[in-house]
């Protein structure tokens, strides 16, 4: 078959299946040349999933009768002054959207410019231009598409259900309003309720506000501000605590330049900040923001637009996690704090009211036989016979103490008061009281001193003075010889000891004594799930992490008051006391006003 160039209409048809890809496509392109227009407010409207109609109305600039003729031509476009593809500031340029969309369905354009004395409107119909007539539009552009993929049937059998195609749009809609806060959106269709997105006030708390609106008012309190800027790019943004996770990291957003993108680069830096504060099944939900020199990236690497490169990935990256780093450090505590509202919500009053009919002599305490006379009853209640009320002492009790211990109410974790079923300590503060998980909070002061000795001068060995023997399976005996070194960098040493055992000869002396067995078991565990190209770094987090757990303070040991007040105020002392190394809170705060509340005092 010879050479041939192919007719306009296929090759827009071929181009259409690079940008339109499904409805939500549509709408992207359609929403971003609205902003790019500069758009105060913008409505989108759809039905069918986008697949019979979508609607999409701003009150941007709008275009003249000779701007509308060209702009569904391909590679007509008015966002590029020149031909310099490196300098790229608008959303769209490549010009290829709506000659795209009108090759596949049926195309409406309705605008006006603020120097026309009226609208004009034009249509396309699978590829094919109508001719330019006056129209009734007040300002701005409305864009109409009917029946996506009439002109390319076979496309309409790659779709999904109008359901899914509604939430894709609604998706694509949400991280653009997620990208310009001061912009009013609205969304509606026959699929949905309408949801009206405000234009929020410029800045940071302008920016929380569109994210609270959007993902909702746990993140809105949750949100820690980061902020990060190194060699003219800045990363700012809001991350939500570690108290907030999802089972996957579509709660994950970047932009760039204001553009929302997808990108690898963010999935890893976020993985790598959040790995000291979450368990390896959950994922964070964050919010960034990258700014830089148009130069310094290349947003015409997809024909979508949904992927950049950038010149020096290894500077975002490390942006991204040192931001990240940063404002988790400095909120160390909030995890507790905001889980007091959820500890509150879920008490639930034991009494309950007495119905308008109730006889008394009903109830389960009504005496049965002669009343006892009341000297009778007297030496009933005297105290050798309350032997069967005797329910035993609390775990430990320290209110001998609260005369002395005036000044620690004033600490952030208050004084210990006590502790209960061997596993929690609570403290008074000034204004509520704390509840403190033993073991939690042990196993994140142990780990922080692991990275410390690590970071300082290595950590500090115990030599045993019998070897201990641990028999394991010879696969899982490998694994262990071949991280060693890793190992002995925490104070482990291990060697072989013939075929299915190893010997512990030095274990960090930060553990005590310790269960080296578990322990090896354990880190043994953990390290089938490693991959190869997992940092050094973060494998020897995940030894230090396993090593805390093993060398902490476990639920059901009994504390005494000096050394309940002793983890009380290391806690206060150690970074990121929060929560464990799993993700757990260490400790819940409950204000006395709330506690009142549930007693019926406010």
């Amino acid at each position: 078959m010879p050479v041939r160039q192919l007719p306009e209409q296929v090759v827009n048809r071929i181009a259409a299946g690079e940008v339109v890809e499904r409805p939500a496509s549509v709408v992207k392109e359609l929403v971003e040349n609205a902003i790019d227009a500069g758009a105060s407010r913008i409505d989108v409207f759809t039905d069918g999933g986008g697949r019979r109609k979508i609607v999409i109305t701003d009150d941007g600039s709008g275009m003249g009768a000779a701007d509308l003729a060209l702009a569904v031509d391909r590679h007509a476009t008015s966002k590029l002054d020149d031909e310099d593809l490196l300098q790229i500031k608008t959303l769209g340029f490549r010009g290829e959207a709506l000659p795209s969309i009108g090759a596949v369905a049926k195309l409406s354009i309705t605008t006006r410019h603020a120097g026309e004395p009226h609208a004009w409107q034009l249509a396309v119909e699978g590829g094919t231009k109508s001719e330019i007539g006056p129209a009734a539009l007040a300002r701005g552009t409305r864009v109409e598409v009917a029946d996506l993929f009439y002109a390319t049937p076979a496309r309409l059998k790659f779709l999904k259900t109008d359901r899914t195609e509604a939430e894709a749009i609604r998706e694509t809609v949400r991280r653009l309003a997620m990208a310009r806060p001061d912009i009013a959106f609205t969304l509606a269709g026959e699929e949905r309720m309408p949801v009206t997105w405000a234009a929020a006030l410029p800045g940071a708390p302008g920016q929380l506000t569109r994210l609270g609106d959007i993902l909702g008012a746990d993140f809105r309190n949750a949100a820690i501000d980061v902020r990060a800027e190194r060699e003219g790019v800045v990363v700012e943004g809001f991350a939500a605590s570690p108290s907030l996770t999802r089972a996957n990291a579509l709660g994950q957003y970047l932009f760039v330049n204001g553009r929302p993108v997808r990108d690898k680069l963010i999935l890893g830096a976020v993985r790598a900040a959040y790995a000291d504060y979450l368990p390896r099944d959950r994922h964070p939900v964050v919010a960034l923001f990258v700014t830089l020199n148009p130069r310094e990236v290349d947003a015409n690497v997809h024909p979508a637009k949904t992927e950049v490169r950038f010149r020096n990935a290894g500077l975002v990256r490390a942006l991204i996690v040192h931001a990240l780093k940063d404002g988790l450090a400095r909120e160390g505590r909030r995890t507790a704090v905001n889980s007091g509202d959820a500890a509150i919500a879920s008490f639930r009053p034991a009494f309950a009211p007495r119905p308008g009919n109730w006889d008394w002599r009903r109830s389960p305490s009504y005496p049965v036989g002669a009343t006892p006379s009341f000297a009778t009853a007297a030496a009933a209640l005297a105290e050798q016979d309350q032997v069967a009320f005797d329910v035993g002492a609390p775990t430990a009790d320290v209110r001998i103490e609260a005369h002395a211990a005036g000044d620690l109410i004033d600490r952030p974790l208050g004084a210990a008061r006590t502790q209960l079923h061997e596993t929690y300590i609570v403290a008074q503060t000034r204004d509520g009281l704390v509840i403190v998980d033993q073991h939690a909070a042990h196993e994140r002061i142990v780990y922080e001193r692991l990275k410390a000795s690590l970071a300082k001068n290595g950590v500090q060995r115990q030599i045993l003075l019998i070897p201990e023997i641990v028999e394991m399976d010879e696969a899982t005996v490998e694994r262990l010889l071949a991280r060693a070194d890793e190992l002995a960098s925490f104070g482990l040493a291990i060697e072989s000891f013939g075929p299915g055992a190893v010997a512990v000869r030095e274990t960090p002396s930060l553990l005590g004594k310790t269960d080296a067995a578990s322990l090896l078991r354990d880190l043994a565990e953990h390290m089938e799930e490693w991959d190869e190209a997992l940092p050094l770094e973060r494998r020897l987090m995940h030894v230090a992490a396993t090593m805390a757990c093993h060398g902490s303070v476990r639920a059901g040991r009994r504390l005494k008051p000096e050394e309940m007040t002793a983890l009380l105020r290391e806690m206060e002392d150690t970074p990121n006391s929060g929560q464990c190394n799993h993700g757990r809170p260490t400790y819940v705060e409950l204000k006395l006003a709330d506690v009142e509340k549930l007693f019926g005092r406010r």
